[in-house]
């Protein structure tokens, strides 16, 4: 039997085992693509941080989940071959859930016959089509198998052009394979079946502070945060700053546009990220710390020429002091019970953004970045990191935001002793260290993290 298969689609992403032998040819390869500083892995150590039998108790679930992230009939790997008779779609062609349309470009291409037959088959809906002239005969019409049988192919083909699919299954992101047959030629092809997302628009406004709010968090720090304040107010007059607190003894922050947000004492660093870009009602919102300082290279126009130039980027971080920090993440999956490896790079950038050779794609920058509200929104800040928490977030969002780093736009950074108490809770402990290993572990479901 020839067989012709298509799919262009895709929503999960599996790994596939290297041959017998290759294993340690591809690890000492990757290994040395990714030189290692730091490696995590599931040792003792880190088992104990588990706390004994935990990991092999949270096996199962893993399971479970994992068999529901790679279910979708779009995740396997099919191939075409040529010199197929079939004509149909193989990339495009989307419905939406319990919603009936053409589907485009279904043709028989044959030499004479006496007669023809081709037959349809799906899964997740049913086909139909219009009422077919007495010379073709149409069996399944809203049925999951539809064959069509004509003398004339021209009036097969008519009929094809006309068959539609309906989806029978609420979903909002799924898909279904079409088989299309024809005596010993076979073809299959994707639907994707989804549920339109509705628009979410923002008043762009004439100038930047209808575009873009500023958002920082502080902690013991309102000398440095007054200074923070009155820099941009030299250079931004009238943009709004919201300014999310958890220190102990609260001073009151004045200023017009300034909105200053009172949480529970040390709440922790990702917790008030989280309630700082909450309450970001712009398109745009601009992330410093508390101990920045605007200066004339803080052209926040800059990066907004950049985002709306390229809609695709979701986040555009600057350099602070010129130190133009940014680090590219490596996902390599793992198996159901043992997890995946993540590798952070330092230093390390993709290519330039078209348009902008300044700018480059990255898989996360430095802590002065603008980012487009709603996505960061979806993502979210894991509040249970309080104090060791950056780059977490862009693990997080890896496959979800769309990351790059420009060098012409920096902002200062200012430079005051710390005070002991605040030291105090800046500075890590190893508990902490341990945590967010015990957490990466778990929540990314990780056997290793590998720093370089």
């Amino acid at each position: 039997m020839c067989v012709c298969v298509c799919v262009c689609v895709c929503v999960c992403v599996c790994v596939v085992r290297p041959p017998a032998g290759q294993e340690a040819y591809i690890k000492k390869t990757f290994t040395r693509m990714l030189p290692v500083i730091k490696d995590y892995s599931l040792s003792p150590r880190t088992s104990r941080i588990w706390g004994g039998g935990q990991w092999n108790s949270f096996h199962p679930t893993v399971k479970q989940c994992r068999n529901g992230w790679t279910t979708s009939v779009l995740s396997k790997l099919l191939f075409a071959l040529p010199n197929s008779p079939l004509q149909y779609p193989i990339q495009g062609y989307t419905v939406q859930p319990l919603s009936s349309f053409v589907i485009p470009g279904l043709q028989l291409h044959a030499g004479k016959r006496s007669s023809y037959k081709v037959v349809l088959k799906v899964s997740k809906g049913i086909l139909t089509t219009d009422i077919p002239p007495a010379e073709v005969t149409v069996k399944g019409f809203r049925e999951k198998e539809m064959i069509i049988k004509s003398r004339s192919l021209e009036l097969l083909n008519d009929v094809l052009v006309k068959v539609s699919y309906t989806s029978t299954v609420y979903h909002i992101n799924t898909g279904d394979l079409v088989t299309f047959q024809f005596e010993n030629h076979e073809a299959v092809f994707p639907i994707a079946i989804k549920q339109p997302h509705i628009p979410v628009l923002y008043d762009m406004g004439t100038d930047i502070s209808s575009q873009v709010t500023i958002a920082t968090k502080t902690f013991l720090r309102y000398e440095q945060l007054k200074v923070l304040l009155d820099s941009i107010r030299k250079f931004y007059s009238n943009i709004k700053v919201i300014v999310a607190d958890d220190s102990f003894e609260p001073e009151h922050i004045t200023g017009e546009n300034i909105q200053h947000y009172i949480m529970p004492p040390a709440q922790g660093w990702f917790a008030g990220r989280n309630l700082a870009v909450s309450q970001v009602t712009t398109k745009y919102f601009l992330w410093v710390d508390d101990d920045f300082l605007f200066t004339e290279k803080t052209k926040i126009e800059k990066l907004v020429e950049v985002m709306e130039a390229v809609p695709e980027l979701d986040v555009v971080g600057g350099s602070v002091k010129e130190n133009q920090f940014y680090f590219s993440l490596i996902y390599e999956e793992g198996e159901e019970t043992e997890g995946g490896c993540l590798y952070r790079k330092s230093n390390k950038k993709f290519h330039s953004v078209p348009g902008y050779p300044q700018c480059f794609l990255a898989s996360g920058v430095v802590n002065f970045f603008l980012a487009r509200t709603d996505a960061v929104q979806r993502v979210g800040f894991d509040p249970k990191l309080q104090r060791i928490a950056h780059s977490e977030f862009f693990m997080d969002g890896l496959g979800y935001l769309l990351v790059a780093t420009c060098g012409d736009v920096s902002i200062g950074h200012q430079h005051v002793a710390r005070s002991a108490r605040y030291s105090k809770f800046r500075n890590p402990r190893k508990d902490d260290s341990e945590f967010k290993l015990q957490l990466h572990f778990f929540k990314n479901h990780l056997k290793c993290i590998k720093y370089g």
